[in-house]
């Protein structure tokens, strides 16, 4: 078993004799062997039994590279542990200290940032954040004529703002400035508002970008120099870094991107100028501090890295489940990444002092939440739980009917096929493909995550589609022939 692990148990030696720190280390892992027993699905279905996973054969099932965790007990790492490899042709293991990219968690440890910015007065949350850019201007239209795109919007995603995610750039790609990027001039389509700001949450890494070239704008400093000097080291993430590309000296202890059948990224990782939302390298170790930081301040009262003001007002849910940066539940706050070659999730809970951060060098994901869920059963920590569904049987004539092209807002065009019993979703988000359980006549799950597919079904014929926030509508030309 290829396994590189780190155990952090200082308050033990300070508390505990020689012969106590043994049987405390003996305990702990005998609690990391049975979580790497107890992985179990994230996607429950009614009537099936529930079926338990060892982490190394599950990684070698799902085709994922490598994984690396930590977590976190009182505010400091108890345990972090890695596995499989970070590079196969290289035949590089992972470990511990593996740089990983954090995907999409760039976004709550960036908003950190601009909230420092707005405590020093220099942003303040409901201005037009246009009076805060030099170097371009969010195009006013007619959402813009009576509400304005704000950092508070930005930071919730309720802004009404273009382009969800951003793909990176190979080695040897013309790697475009901040500013080509929000003018469509890279890879993605402008960044523009689409809708009225403040009318409804829809994800916008496009968001993110506009507040990282705020910052830039206002600042001397580059924006990974920011985040190092003000964000990063101030939080014991100190090898942590924003800067993309990603910096040669640390090419050699960086982990290689895989896509989900295998293949590497080209160029090993992708490059990412829209940094505040996917540039973030870090490792479990030192990513868990953000959560151990705002945990720290939210539960003793104590400003830190942000008041206890602020703290309080980020984890206040704006719209659905997001906050002023992370995405916050009953009992957690956090967020999950996904760049090109890399996933990852991190979890802190609010009343516990506990945090957990797990991350792949794969498209393919699945295996972190199923991680999560057996951490979470062996400390019996809440918020962290199955989903559970139940499935009904379609005559195939019902299923035909959902057959078509559908156009998801601000994501693309996704076919619908029938698969057997199931419908088959196919796209162009990171090669996106799920198969769709029917749960009732116009009700669908997702096999890889149980999320819900609600059709607008229209005398008797399917219109569209509702999912996560989102709102697909069938293409005219694939309605099925009367």
């Amino acid at each position: 078993m290829l396994r590189s692990s780190l155990l952090f148990v200082s308050f033990l030696l300070v508390s505990c004799s020689p012969g106590d720190r043994s049987d405390a280390e003996s305990e702990l892992d005998s609690r990391i062997i049975r979580i790497e027993n107890g992985l179990i699905s994230s996607l429950q279905i009614k009537g099936q039994p529930q079926e338990y996973f060892n982490l190394d054969e599950r990684l070698e099932e799902l085709g994922i590279p490598g994984l690396s965790v930590a977590f976190s007990s009182n505010g400091e790492v108890e345990w972090a542990q890695a596995y499989g490899m970070a590079d196969k042709s290289e035949n590089k293991p992972m470990t511990t200290g593996s740089y990983l990219l954090a995907g999409s968690i760039s976004k709550p440890v960036a908003a950190i940032r601009s909230l420092q910015l707005v405590e020093d007065e220099v942003f303040t949350l409901d201005e037009d954040v246009n009076h805060y850019l030099t170097s371009w201007q969010v195009p006013n239209n007619e959402f813009t004529t009576t509400e304005n795109v704000t950092l508070r919007r930005i930071l919730s995603h309720t802004a009404g703002l273009t382009v969800w995610g951003f793909p990176g750039y190979d080695k040897g790609d013309e790697v475009p400035s901040v500013v080509d990027v929000l003018d469509g001039k890279g890879n993605t389509d402008p960044v523009r508002v689409f809708r009225q700001p403040g009318e409804a949450w829809q994800y916008s890494g496009g968001g993110y970008t506009i507040m990282q070239l705020a910052i830039e704008d206002t600042e001397d400093l580059g924006f990974a120099q920011s985040m190092k000097e003000n964000v990063l080291d101030r939080m014991r993430m100190p090898g942590s870094t924003y800067e993309n590309p990603l910096p040669v000296a640390l090419h050699g202890i960086a982990a290689t991107g895989y896509r989900a059948n295998g293949d590497e990224v080209e160029g090993k990782w992708p490059i990412y100028p829209e940094m505040a939302a996917a540039g973030l390298w870090t490792t479990p170790s030192e990513l868990i501090q953000y959560g151990i930081e705002i945990q720290r301040i939210l539960q003793s009262g104590q400003d830190g890295v942000l008041s206890y003001k602020t703290v309080s007002e980020m984890l206040d849910a704006e719209s659905d489940t997001h906050g002023l940066g992370p995405s916050v539940q009953d009992h957690t706050f956090g967020h999950g990444g996904a760049d090109e070659g890399f996933r990852a999730q991190l979890f802190a809970w609010k009343d516990q002092p506990y945090a957990v951060v797990v991350m792949v060098n794969s498209d393919n994901g699945k295996i972190i939440r199923e991680l999560l869920l057996s951490v979470a059963n062996e400390y019996g920590l809440p918020g962290i739980e199955p989903v559970v569904r139940e499935i009904i049987e379609l005559e195939q004539e019902s299923l035909n009917k959902f057959v078509g092209q559908y156009e998801l807002e601000q994501v693309g065009v996704f076919d619908i096929s029938v698969d057997g019993n199931r419908l088959k979703l196919s796209g162009v988000v990171f090669d996106y493909t799920d198969w769709l359980y029917p749960q009732s006549d116009q009700v669908f799950f997702g096999s890889e995550t149980g999320s819900l597919f609600t059709f607008d079904v229209q005398d008797g014929v399917p219109v569209g589609f509702e999912s996560q926030g989102g709102r697909a509508v069938r293409l005219g030309d694939s309605f099925p022939a009367n």
